[in-house]
């Protein structure tokens, strides 16, 4: 099981001291958007939420709302479980005192809880006006077909299969230009800005930005 902990500790076991019996990787990244969208690359995500509980529930709404990473389990001090509310978007939370059988059951249990999201099919996405056809390299909106270049269909199929999802610029490189391409992200900044005005002022809300860290298809919502 891998672990991601925001935290300004350099180490985990000065979080919670159990963790060190447990038999899981776990990486500390300090609480900064240029960490965020490594948090899914985890199993289960833990923020620190000992010295700033404000801080730890926006950050904790931001992680399982926009970017909907796994499952998050607060660290709190005594007296931080009474604060803590549904909406704040956490799995679970746990007393950074806890004992190692008790934070290991916890990690387990947040494990198995967390529904799988059901599959996308993948040959036709369809996101409120937008329909996309994956076999016929094609995507309209309202009937109306957008005239797209290939990379800007499959960067508009890539976002559009992650609704929901914050998508880095590495990994939509990664995934519409391949990982041997040598061109920085600014590629992708250009590619959306051409794909947002395709879509037209009424539609370009489908394409939102999360600042610092990517880009987010979300048909429900404008920006």
């Amino acid at each position: 099981m891998r672990v991601i902990m925001f935290t300004r500790e350099h180490d985990a076991t000065a979080v919670v001291p159990a963790i060190s019996f447990l038999d899981c990787q776990v990486d500390c990244l300090e609480p900064v958007p240029a960490s965020y969208a490594s948090a899914a690359e985890a199993d289960v995500v833990m923020i620190d939420a000992r010295g700033d509980l404000m801080r730890a529930r926006a950050l904790c709404q931001l992680l399982s709302g926009p970017m909907d990473c796994p499952p998050i389990i607060l660290v709190l001090e005594e007296g931080g479980a009474a604060v803590v509310q549904p909406d704040w978007g956490a799995a679970d939370f746990v007393m950074a005192g806890a004992t190692p059988a008790e934070l290991g059951a916890r990690l387990r249990l947040v494990r198995v809880h967390i529904a799988e999201a059901a599959p996308i099919a993948e040959d036709r996405i369809e996101a409120g006006d937008l329909v996309i056809d994956t076999t016929a390299y094609t995507a309209r909106i309202r009937g109306t077909l957008l005239d797209l270049t290939y990379k800007e269909f499959e960067l508009l199929k890539a976002l559009a299969l992650n609704q929901g999802r914050v998508l880095t610029r590495q990994a939509l490189l990664d995934e519409v230009w391949g990982e041997d391409y040598i061109g920085g992200s600014r590629t992708v900044d250009v590619h959306i800005r051409r794909l947002r005005a395709k879509l037209g002022t009424e539609y370009d809300h489908l394409i939102g930005t999360v600042r610092n860290v990517g880009y987010r298809f979300d048909a429900s919502e404008e920006e």
